[in-house]
């Protein structure tokens, strides 16, 4: 039996409510989807960019005689609410501008929330428990953000007790994963050793000890 993932809590700010994704899009929808597309295929095409805030306005302004105003917030919405865009917001990539230059990061809470929902929507078509998969996609995620657990735990907690115990799950890693980099850290300033001496000495690869020693740098 498979977990079952919780779905996402929240709005994501500047993008459309995260709901079940429909099997068709509305019929006025499907030509404005292939309008956008073929004005930014950057954007809309067959690789999908995180939006900028305010897009909706962008497009209406430079196109007004394309652009009908309701058929437009449907079109972004239904693009919105797809599974590849919320993939490319769970991978916190930064936001863009229709001209296809990166304008703003991505907040940590839209990439939380985007990543719940990709993998509640995953896991109703695989046979796999994918909520490891998922703890540790979070973890990525707030290393990512450079906010304390504290802080990132707050910013992204929601009224969802079952997304927030993946957070709790998720964090629980994190200082785990964060306690070993430290110890190990220190063990390897302690031996006087080169990498690759003391990765043999614990059998590790001599790439994953470098990689950890880097983050225990950092933080």
């Amino acid at each position: 039996m498979t977990a079952t993932l919780p779905t996402a809590p929240e709005t994501l700010a500047a993008d459309a409510p995260v709901v079940a994704p429909k099997r068709t899009a509305k019929p006025d929808v499907l030509p404005v989807l292939e309008q956008m597309a073929a004005l930014y295929p950057h954007m809309f095409g067959a690789t999908f960019l995180p939006m900028k805030r305010g897009v909706f306005q962008d497009l209406l302004e430079a196109h007004p005689d394309v652009f009908e105003k309701d058929s437009l917030k449907a079109a972004l919405s239904h693009h919105a609410r797809s599974t590849r865009y919320l993939t490319a917001v769970a991978s916190g990539a930064d936001r863009y501008d229709l001209q296809g230059k990166p304008v703003e990061a991505m907040a940590p809470e839209h990439v939380h929330h985007a990543l719940l929902e990709v993998f509640r929507r995953r896991q109703t078509r695989s046979k796999e428990d994918l909520r490891p998969k998922l703890l540790q996609r979070i973890v990525v995620a707030f290393e990512a953000s450079g906010l304390t657990p504290q802080a990132y735990s707050e910013l992204v907690r929601s009224r969802d007790d079952a997304a927030n115990a993946v957070l709790d799950e998720a964090m629980a890693e994190a200082n785990a994963q964060a306690a070993k980099t430290e110890a190990l850290a220190k063990a390897f300033k302690a031996s006087g050793k080169t990498v690759e001496v003391f990765a043999d000495m614990y059998g590790m690869d001599p790439r994953a000890v470098s990689r950890m020693l880097a983050r225990a740098t950092v933080a």
